[in-house]
C-alpha cells in the first residue's frame, strides 16, 4: 500500500488534489458553525446548485475560465439569502429552495440544449458529485484556490470576534455597536468563495456535507465556540486527506468518499458525546 501511494504521489496531479482538498476543507469548517448557529445549515446545498447554473451559462457561453460567472452569480445569491430576510416576502427555507432548484433545474436544461459533448450525462455527472474533477485540476487553479483560500482563512481570523457576535445574538451585537449588516455579507461572501471552491473536490450536490458535517461533529463533543472551530477545522481536513487516500487505493468517486468519512466521523463523535454524559 505505501509503495503504491508513493507511485501515485510522483504524479503532479495527485499532489494538487491532496493541496486543494486540504485547503476547501480547512476553509469549509470554519464558517460551518456559524451557519448551524444561524440555523443557515442548508444554503449551502441551495447555492451550491446557483454555482451549478451559474457554471453551465459559462460551458454555453465558451468562456476561459467558468470562475468567472460561476463566483460573482453565487456571492450575489448569497448576499440575496443571508441580507434582509425581514424585509423579503419569501423568505428562509422557502427562498433557499426556489432559487436552488431553479438554478439545478436551468444548468442542466442549457446543458442538454447547448452540449459541446457527446456525453452530457457524464458532464453533469461529475459536476454534481466531482467524481473526477479534482484529480485533472491544473497549476493555475491551485494558485487561485490557494489565494482565494488564504484571504478567506485571514478574514476569518481577523473578524473572529464580530462573526462570534453576529453568530449569537445579532441584536445585542447591533446594540453594541457592530455593524451587523457589512459583517453579515462579509459571512455570504465568503460562504459563497467556498462553495465554488468546494464544487472540485466533492462536486455540487455534495458540498454542504462538507461545510456542515464537520461543525456538527464537533458540536457533539465540546461545547464553546472556539472550541468548536478548532476541533471541525481538524476533523474536516482529516476526512478529506483520509477520503483521498482512500479514493485513490480504493478506486472510489473521490466525493463521495470525503462525505463517508465525514458521515463516519460524525458518529464517531455522537458515541464520545454519549459517553462523556
Amino acid at each position: 500500500m505505501i509503495e503504491q501511494l508513493q507511485t501515485y504521489f510522483q504524479y503532479p496531479f495527485v499532489k494538487y488534489a491532496f493541496i486543494v482538498g486540504t485547503l476547501i476543507a480547512l476553509c469549509s469548517s470554519l464558517l460551518g458553525v456559524t451557519l448551524v448557529l444561524k440555523r443557515y445549515s442548508f444554503i449551502g446545498d441551495g447555492l451550491s446548485h446557483v454555482a451549478f447554473g451559474a457554471m453551465a451559462i459559462g460551458s454555453v457561453l465558451h468562456l476561459t475560465s467558468n470562475n468567472l460567472i460561476t463566483m460573482p452569480v453565487t456571492i450575489g445569491a448569497a448576499i440575496l439569502l443571508l441580507m434582509g430576510n425581514e424585509s423579503r416576502k419569501i423568505k428562509g427555507d422557502a427562498a433557499i429552495a426556489l432559487i436552488s432548484v431553479s438554478s439545478l433545474a436551468l444548468g442542466y436544461m442549457l446543458m442538454n440544449i447547448f452540449s459541446s459533448s457527446a456525453n452530457v450525462s457524464g458532464d453533469v455527472c461529475t459536476t454534481l458529485f466531482g467524481s473526477t474533477s479534482i484529480l485533472t485540476i491544473q497549476i493555475k487553479e491551485v494558485w487561485f484556490t490557494i489565494a482565494l483560500s488564504a484571504v478567506v482563512i485571514l478574514v476569518f481570523i481577523i473578524f473572529y470576534n464580530r462573526i462570534f457576535g453576529v453568530t449569537f445574538d445579532e441584536n445585542f451585537a447591533k446594540a453594541t455597536g457592530i455593524k451587523t449588516q457589512f459583517y453579515n455579507l462579509l459571512i455570504a461572501i465568503i460562504i459563497a468563495i467556498i462553495i465554488v471552491l468546494g464544487m472540485n473536490l466533492v462536486g455540487s450536490l455534495l458540498i454542504s456535507a462538507l461545510v456542515i458535517f464537520p461543525a456538527l461533529s464537533a458540536m457533539r463533543v465540546i461545547h464553546n465556540f472556539k472550541g468548536v472551530v478548532i476541533l471541525s477545522t481538524c476533523l474536516s481536513v482529516f476526512c478529506a486527506i483520509s477520503g483521498l487516500l482512500i479514493s485513490i487505493l480504493a478506486s472510489t468517486p473521490v466525493g463521495a468518499t470525503i462525505v463517508a468519512m465525514d458521515m463516519l466521523m460524525f458518529f464517531v463523535c455522537c458515541a464520545v458525546g454519549a459517553l462523556k454524559k
